[in-house]
């Protein structure tokens, strides 16, 4: 069987601690930082890659 090249990973709010988002990146890739809106507070905020269950 072949291995999986993509890993599935949530999107964590770094100022509430929400759960927003799902995504998939490549495993070799570093971990992911990214500006994503925040419905909560209603702007943009820094959300960072936690592993998925």
């Amino acid at each position: 069987m072949a291995k999986e090249k993509r890993e599935y990973v949530m999107l964590v709010c770094s100022e509430t601690g929400d759960i927003n988002y799902f995504t998939s990146r490549s495993k070799t890739s570093p971990k992911l930082e990214l500006k994503k809106y925040n419905p909560r507070l209603r702007k943009h905020t820094l959300h960072k890659e936690k592993k998925r269950k």
